[in-house]
This record gives structure tokens, C-alpha cells and sequence, in this order.
């Protein structure tokens, strides 16, 4: 069995993050010892150098590996390179045990609200889905922005803007499970046999109607995908249950 916390959307600087609801999704998280963490970008909220390294003492108070991708707020101000230099990867690849594969893919563009995963980074990813498939291995790909728009978010004005080519290989390929943020609202689609979920936002007072701070748990064992939805400091309830393929 593996547990996963996502986490999205932090917005450190000075007016977006709650500092006080943060430290005590720290201490939830840290109280569930998940095997990792996965950040799906937003960890700033201008992409100041000094919003990076408040950011990295925040996330140092995590007891489990935790990897991220940057959002779109996170490249602002040569915020890219500074998520480089600080964070690590923009992209990534991590596969545990053998069992699953799991790939951060970097949707930001420098100084660009939009998201955009672009050919290159495609093609790497379908190199590594490939792989997944011949040798039935769970797969998950984790990225900031959105592949599909979201209820209750109002206008769509930056989902993928190639949305269409990333679904088609996320499908084709079988992938499992997809993760991202953005919007700080949580939901959950299914297409075809892929789950794909996004987070609410764990530490930003930017939120919309009711919604509350939160982060998603995911159990996957060797029958089910369990997705828990972690109110931060509130209700915790089942979201969603899955069958898994292999």
C-alpha cells in the first residue's frame, strides 16, 4: 500500500498565504506519514527569489520526500530559474519499487498565466507511458494547471492550451491517475479509465464561495484508488473510490 498527500497552490508572499492554516496542514500531513508528498505548483505567489527561499523553510517542515512542479505564479520574476536552483526539476520522472511510475510535467510559461506542456516534453512523456503500459505499471502524472475545466470556477481562461494533445496521450496511454492544481478548487473527473483530480488550495485566502483550505490523500493498494479529501482542519471524507486496472 502506498499513501500519497497532494498539495497545491501555497502562494507564499505577503497578502495570498495563510500562514497559521499552512502549519497545520503541516502537522496533519506529517501525523498521516504518507510515503510522499507531490506539490502541484503555485508554492509562490509572485516568483520572488525571497518568496522561494520563505517557501523552502515552509517546506522543510515536511518529515516526507516531497516533489514538486511549478505553477504558473511560480515563473513569474525569473521565477523558472529560481525554481531551479531552489526546488529542483522542472519535470521529472520517479518511479517507486517498481510498482508505479509517477511524471511532473512543468505546464508554466515564464511570465504567462496560460499553461502550455509543448511538444518536447510530450514526447518525453509518451517515451515514459510507454514503458508503464508494456510492463502494466501503475502510472500518475502530475502537473499545475488543468487538463479539463472545472465546476464552479467561472470563466475558463487557462486551461491547457493543449489540453486536447495531453488528454489524448493521458488516455491512450492509460494512465491512472492525474493530479493538478490551480484552481483551488478540488474535483474529480473520469475519462475513460484515467481518474483525474485537482486540489484546492492548502494556504491561500484567495478561495472561492465556501471552499476551505484542503489537500487531497490517496491510498492505492493492489485492488483500489481511495481519494480522501482533507478539509485543513476540518472534515475528512472519502471523495472518490476506483478500481485500479493492474
Amino acid at each position: 500500500m502506498t499513501v500519497i498527500a497532494h498539495i497545491s497552490d501555497l502562494h507564499v508572499g505577503i497578502s495570498s498565504f495563510d500562514e497559521e492554516v499552512f502549519l497545520k496542514a503541516v502537522s496533519e500531513i506529517n501525523s498521516l506519514k504518507p510515503d510522499m508528498i507531490i506539490l502541484t505548483g503555485d508554492i509562490t505567489d509572485n516568483g520572488y527569489y525571497k518568496e522561494y527561499m520563505q517557501a523552502m523553510k515552509y517546506l522543510a517542515m515536511f518529515e516526507a520526500p516531497l516533489f514538486a512542479v511549478p505553477g504558473n505564479h511560480d515563473s513569474r520574476n525569473l521565477g523558472n530559474q529560481t525554481f531551479e536552483e531552489l526546488v529542483g526539476e522542472r519535470s521529472w520522472k520517479l518511479t517507486k519499487d517498481d510498482e508505479f511510475t509517477i511524471i511532473g510535467l512543468d505546464s508554466s510559461s515564464p511570465d504567462e498565466n496560460r499553461g502550455h506542456i509543448g511538444l518536447p516534453q510530450r514526447l518525453w512523456m509518451e517515451h515514459q507511458l510507454d514503458t508503464c503500459v508494456i510492463e502494466e505499471r501503475f502510472s500518475i502524472v502530475a502537473l499545475h494547471h488543468h487538463i479539463i475545466s472545472i465546476p464552479d470556477t467561472g470563466r475558463e481562461r487557462n486551461v491547457l492550451s493543449d489540453a486536447g494533445d495531453i488528454l489524448k496521450t493521458i488516455t491512450t496511454h492509460e494512465v491512472d491517475l492525474v493530479i493538478s492544481g490551480h484552481k483551488h478548487v478540488p474535483n474529480i473527473w473520469k475519462i475513460n479509465d484515467t481518474i483525474v483530480v485537482n486540489a484546492g488550495s492548502i494556504s491561500s485566502n484567495k478561495l472561492r464561495g465556501k471552499n476551505t483550505n484542503s489537500y487531497n490523500i490517496y491510498i492505492i493498494d493492489g485492488n483500489f484508488i481511495k481519494i480522501y479529501l482533507n478539509n485543513v482542519g476540518g472534515e475528512k471524507f472519502l471523495f472518490g473510490k476506483y478500481q485500479r486496472k493492474y
